[in-house]
């Protein structure tokens, strides 16, 4: 029997889900920026993945644990440290929603994953491209990733406009009513 081939890849004997695709765990890293959405953090989450299996999950906390190092992607690289019982991912794919910012840019470099990728570009304050590339730096740094952008990226943005668009409404119905203003936008 001939195989049909679609113009998406897809063809008859494929699967209809692919659950190894980058596609697919961008998806999961959506599911805990919702979260973090849920919870009024801003909406970026995280996924390690190893051997094809999701190894650790986080959401950015920074507001609900009051440190201002408790990103997404600081918090999952934590964690799947302790799953694999080394500070070394070797092998490990860290999926997050939006560039890692430089702090997370250092922390990558330390654990050493294999691969990152990540949904939507941050121009301002990105560091896997965007702003800067920290983990394209080359020498005296011995470790590079692989690198991997756009992945979900308009779903990673809608999210990320959604929350701030509230947030600065929020602040101005503040300032509308005379309420006191405890957010910084």
């Amino acid at each position: 029997m001939d195989r049909v081939g679609y113009p998406s890849g897809v063809d008859e004997q494929s699967p209809i889900i692919d659950l190894f695709s980058d596609t697919y765990f961008m998806g999961q890293a959506l599911r805990e920026a919702r979260k973090a959405f849920a919870a009024g953090e801003v909406p970026v989450g995280a996924v390690v993945v190893r051997d094809g299996k999701i190894i650790s999950r986080a959401w950015n906390q920074v507001e609900m644990l009051r440190d201002g190092t408790a990103h997404a992607e600081m918090l999952a690289l934590t964690s799947a440290e302790q799953a694999v019982g080394d500070r070394r991912l070797d092998g490990c794919t860290l999926y997050v929603t939006k560039e890692p910012c430089i702090m997370c840019a250092g922390a990558i470099i330390l654990c050493r994953p294999q691969r990152v990728v990540f949904g939507c570009p941050d121009p301002k304050a990105g560091a896997v491209g965007g702003w800067i590339n920290v983990l394209d730096i080359g020498p005296p740094l011995n470790h590079r990733c692989e690198i991997a952008s756009g992945i979900l990226a308009d779903e990673s943005l809608h999210l990320l406009q959604t929350f701030f668009r509230a947030a600065r409404d929020r602040v101005k119905a503040n300032r509308l009513t005379g309420a006191a203003e405890d957010e910084e936008i």
